[in-house]
């Protein structure tokens, strides 16, 4: 994700540019652009005796949940309640998107919302991206435990239409877009650590508590029945799990619940 060239401004002139804590935010507000693909680390392992359509599971530095990953997709869609977040110390940040591509290329639509920190502040917001382009945040406001429902819809002649709904707050935005190329390899539903630092690194991970996840689908089927499915698991530099993640119940549902920051 192309996060580099903000980063280092973003976080010199965070405390002073910063939004309350229950409101909405953007993400330049935050220094860094939310959404970009995989960091895998190795390749994804074979998962004996697997169920529910898993198949394969995989270690990531940036991405925790699921992913449909040996077919093409045209569709993915799920539903998640805005966690609330838990600050203190240091910028942090925690999004939770769904997605087609990323996993095996360079490209990735999503959209998604996040609760990043500001010290003690807790900072929600919700936002798209066709990457490699820039990500752009919403501006209405998100608060924890908003219901959200959200999808990304390929309709053909490289064109892509982007949903995401706040039952809640009772807002929702439908963006269209075009990527020539983008080979709709897999479908996502993912927690992220965004990318990146100053250096190139993950950005620490916002404690979110734990999401709850429902409604999983890609090509209008439980994602667990798409084909080839692999769970992520969001790693550290250590090997340290990041967060955790659950089952995919149904087919279709998780929770991934934060461990550590780094």
């Amino acid at each position: 994700m192309l996060r580099r060239w903000a980063i280092l401004l973003g976080m010199l002139t965070l405390v002073a540019s910063m939004a309350v804590a229950t409101g909405s935010a953007s993400a330049a507000t935050m220094g860094f652009r939310p959404g970009g693909p995989i960091h895998l680390v190795g390749s994804a392992a074979a998962v004996p005796n697997a169920r529910g359509g898993i198949r394969h599971q995989a270690e990531s530095t940036n991405w925790s949940g699921y992913a449909a990953t040996t077919g093409t997709y045209t569709s993915v869609s799920a539903s998640w309640t805005e966690p609330t977040g838990t600050c203190s110390g240091t910028a942090k940040y925690s999004s939770f998107w769904v997605g087609l591509d990323g996993y095996s290329s360079s490209s990735v639509e999503q959209t998604g919302s996040d609760v990043d920190c500001s010290g003690s502040r807790a900072v929600y917001y919700a936002w798209y991206e066709i990457y490699p382009s820039p990500s752009h945040s919403y501006s209405n406001t998100v608060r924890p435990g908003d219901h959200f429902n959200a999808s990304v819809t390929y309709t053909g002649s490289n064109h892509f239409s982007l949903f995401i709904q706040d039952s809640t707050q009772g807002w929702s935005h439908t963006t269209t877009g075009t990527l020539a190329g983008a080979p709709r390899s897999s479908a996502e539903v993912i927690v992220e650590a965004p990318c990146c630092t100053a250096s190139g690194g993950i950005l620490p991970l916002a404690n979110f508590g734990t999401v709850h996840i429902t409604g999983s689908m890609a090509n209008g089927a439980a994602l667990g029945n798409a084909g080839g499915v692999t769970q992520i698991i969001m790693i550290d530099s250590a090997g340290r799990d990041k967060d955790t993640v659950s089952s995919l119940s149904g087919g279709e549902s998780f929770s991934a619940t934060w461990l550590r920051s780094n």
